[in-house]
C-alpha cells in the first residue's frame, strides 16, 4: 500500500496560509505529485454545511463555545475517514489548512474551554490521523489585526464570525499555537509570515523537500 505525508498550515487570521499553500500545491504538481488540498472546517459536503454554520451564518451568533467545539470535531471526523485516510492510503500529498491544532488554539485557549476536554474531542474526531509535518505562519497580532481590516476594506464577501472576535481572544489564540509549537517541535516549523512572501515559500519548501525526500515520494528527476 502506498503512503503519502500529511501537511498542515495553522497560524491565526491574516498569517498568509492561503497564498502558501496554494504556492505549495503548484510546486508539487509541477513535480508529478498528487495532491489533495483541503480545509478546516469543510473539505467534504457534510463539512462544507457545517463550515457555514460556524463561520457565516447570522443565526450562529449566539452559539456556544461548547457547541463550536462539538461542531468543529463533527466536520474533522468526517474530513479523516471520508479524505484524508484514502488520500494518504493512495500516496498522495495531502495539505490542509488548518486541522486539530486550530481547534486546541481557538476553542481551547481561546474560547477558555478546559484543554483536556478539547484534547479528548479530538482524540475521538482523528484517533490516529496525524500531520507529518505543521507550519505555523508567525504574525504579531498587530499586523493580524491590519490585514483583517484590509480584507473587510476590500469587501469580504461574506461575514467570519470568529473575526468578529475581539483582541483578547485573538491574543489567547496566538499564545495557544506558541504552547503548542514549544510542546511538538519535532512536528512544527515555525515561519516568521510577515517576510516577503517568495522567502517564506523557501523556508516551507526546504522542510517539505526534506520530508519528501524521507518518504521516497519525489521522483527521481528531482533527486
Amino acid at each position: 500500500m502506498s503512503v503519502g505525508c500529511f501537511i498542515t498550515f495553522e497560524g491565526t487570521e491574516g498569517g498568509g496560509k492561503t497564498t502558501q499553500i496554494g504556492r505549495l500545491q503548484a510546486r508539487l504538481e509541477a513535480l508529478g505529485l498528487r495532491v489533495r488540498p483541503l480545509r478546516e472546517p469543510g473539505g467534504t459536503e457534510i463539512g462544507e454545511e457545517i463550515r457555514h454554520t460556524l463561520k457565516h451564518s447570522p443565526r450562529a451568533v449566539p452559539m456556544t463555545p461548547e457547541a463550536e467545539l462539538l461542531l468543529m470535531n463533527a466536520s474533522r471526523a468526517q474530513l479523516v475517514r471520508e479524505v484524508i485516510r484514502p488520500a494518504l492510503a493512495a500516496g498522495e500529498v495531502v495539505i490542509s489548512d488548518r486541522f486539530y491544532d486550530s481547534s486546541v488554539a481557538y476553542q481551547g485557549y481561546g474560547r477558555e474551554l478546559p484543554l483536556e476536554q478539547v484534547n479528548a474531542m479530538v482524540d475521538f474526531a482523528v484517533g490516529g490521523t496525524r500531520p507529518d509535518l505543521t507550519f505555523l505562519l508567525h504574525v504579531p497580532l498587530a499586523v493580524s489585526e491590519a490585514r483583517r481590516e484590509m480584507r473587510r476594506a476590500g469587501g469580504a464577501p461574506v461575514r467570519d464570525r470568529f473575526e468578529e472576535s475581539d483582541r483578547a481572544f485573538f491574543l489567547r489564540v496566538e499564545q495557544g499555537f506558541q504552547a503548542l509549537a514549544r510542546r511538538e517541535p519535532g512536528r512544527f516549523r515555525v515561519v516568521d509570515g510577515t517576510l516577503e512572501r517568495d522567502r517564506v515559500s523557501g523556508e516551507i519548501w526546504g522542510e517539505v523537500e526534506a520530508l519528501l525526500r524521507a518518504r521516497q515520494l519525489l521522483p527521481e528527476t528531482s533527486r
